[in-house]
């Protein structure tokens, strides 16, 4: 037994001395890492700075039996606050990067680590029980020359496994990326020749967030019906995966995204849109999703949502709008993905934002409608009461703009025909009300300076957002007007 107790304190001595070197190669991740959990942004540093001290002064402890049931105490006290934060982050939805062993190894908090947390505790609470006189084999003869040149060796051995592990995981991380870079010259390239890819598009032409995905009615590579509602049917969001059978890169992609469903299938659902046979589909895509890839009739579905290539992803929310800016490329799905794996999935408000051409311009979603007081072009008063208890298209508009003068005549027309459960319409419009007269739509009011637009997002016309009944803004900023018709779920 005591040669099993000594085992067990080195392996714990070797846990906590890898775990205390990895957060000093990354002080910035374990800063970042303690902040996700929680931890006040004030008391974030000193915390990420006494962690790795209190877990190397532990693991030392383990090496001798004197201190050996102090350390076991004082480890078990960590390991149970590190398995509380994770079962709190769990059941808020969120997935924080656990940062346990720093620099040589990190990933999302999810039931594997939490098991892993709570194997290390059993080990430290083994030793605990055994009491202080109980600790195992010692490591040493009683010489005190010979215990200083064993602590020294054993510290040098640790440290050159950690740094080994580090570059190795630097080599692996950059072969990694060298691998996925070739897939994207594959994809954009034929036998070395470039091809031009125009019809792709930027990635970020998209729908706007906040506007609804667009309806559908198809079947998948089983023959079963599968429509919007059915795919997010039991309450979760998705990641909807455009991909196609003579896509190589998504074939490539597919080991990534079986990976991904292992770990965030409670949490999402999973869709590939894909076209062509069933049985090319099965064939490219054998494996966890065979039986479940969406069929479009050509890239109807595609096409509705400007995913111009393959492959691509974006998050609809579990109410069926779009969360995100399109990810296209297996790099940017990546990318998506990781944002998810830390977010509170169950978040109505919830919104990813990529690489976009708003520049620097933040979403206002979430953000309340402000107050005002305006008057419309019949010289009644128009304030932010009146926009609430029912959703509002909120348009940005001007007489100057020759795209808002094309679309005026649209805007009349849905205005007329609107049924009772459509968006209401307000037109934020700059100058007189003579200037206006001839326009005919009562709903614009006149917002000298667009003030009040500004405060909604507004930085071009035609744009709009889309507010909810309580006049919080639940889109992002729609320019143009294919976008503004988007926001309601209308194609032009």
């Amino acid at each position: 037994m005591d040669t099993v107790l000594l085992i067990v304190r080195l392996i714990l001595f070797a846990i906590f001395a890898i775990a205390a070197i990895g957060k000093f190669l990354d002080p910035k991740g374990s800063e970042k890492a303690v902040t996700e959990f929680g931890i006040p942004s004030d008391l974030a540093k000193p915390f990420a700075i006494a962690l790795p001290f209190a877990e190397i002064i532990f693991a030392f402890c383990f090496l001798f039996v004197s201190m050996s049931w102090v350390g076991a105490i004082g480890a078990l006290l960590l390991l149970l606050t590190f398995i509380g934060g994770m079962i709190w982050q769990m059941a808020q939805g969120r997935a924080p990067d656990c940062h346990c062993f720093g620099q040589i190894h990190s990933e999302p908090v999810s039931w594997k680590t939490l098991a892993r947390n709570i194997g290390f505790a059993i080990l430290a609470l083994t030793l605990v029980a055994r009491g202080r006189d109980g600790q195992g084999l010692s490591l040493t003869d009683g010489d005190t020359n010979t215990d200083i040149m064993q602590l020294i060796l054993i510290f040098l051995a640790v440290a050159l496994i950690a740094a080994a592990l580090f570059y190795l995981k630097k080599i692996l991380d950059t072969q990694t990326l060298i691998l996925r870079r070739l897939e994207l010259v594959e994809l954009l390239s034929h036998q070395g020749v470039p091809q031009e890819r125009n019809e792709a598009g930027h990635p970020q032409d998209g729908l706007p967030i906040g506007s609804p995905f667009p309806d559908f009615e198809l079947t998948d590579s089983a023959d079963r019906s599968v429509s919007l509602k059915s795919t997010l049917g039991n309450g979760k969001p998705g990641v909807f995966f455009f991909v196609s059978p003579t896509c190589e890169p998504c074939r490539a992609l597919l080991p990534d995204m079986e990976g991904w469903e292992a770990e965030l299938g409670g949490r999402l659902n999973f869709v590939l849109f894909s076209n062509g046979t069933s049985e090319a589909n099965r064939e490219k895509f054998a494996g966890v999703f065979v039986d479940d890839i969406v069929l479009q009739r050509e890239r109807e579905v595609a096409d509705a949502v400007r995913a111009r290539w393959t492959p691509t992803a974006v998050f609809v929310r579990a109410d069926g709008t779009i969360g995100s800016h399109l990810a296209a490329g297996d790099v940017a799905i990546r990318e998506l993905i990781d944002k998810l794996r830390k977010e509170n999935l169950a978040d109505s408000d919830l919104f990813v934002v990529g690489e976009s051409a708003n520049g620097d311009r933040k979403p206002k979603i979430g953000e309340p409608l402000p107050e005002f007081s305006l008057r419309n072009v019949r010289g009644s008063e128009v304030t932010e009461a009146d926009l609430r208890g029912t959703k509002t298209l909120a348009v940005f508009w001007s007489l100057t703009c020759p795209h808002c003068v094309a679309m005026i005549n649209d805007l009349k027309a849905w205005d007329d025909s609107r049924r009772e459960d459509d968006p209401k319409l307000i037109v934020f419009s700059d100058g007189s009300v003579e200037d206006h007269e001839e326009v005919g739509l009562d709903a614009i009011v006149l917002d000298s300076g667009y003030k009040t637009a500004a405060k909604l997002g507004m930085f071009g016309t035609p744009s709009a957002v889309m507010l909810d009944e309580s006049g919080r803004v639940v889109s992002e900023t729609g320019v143009g007007a294919a976008n503004i018709w988007a926001l309601i779920g209308k194609r032009k």
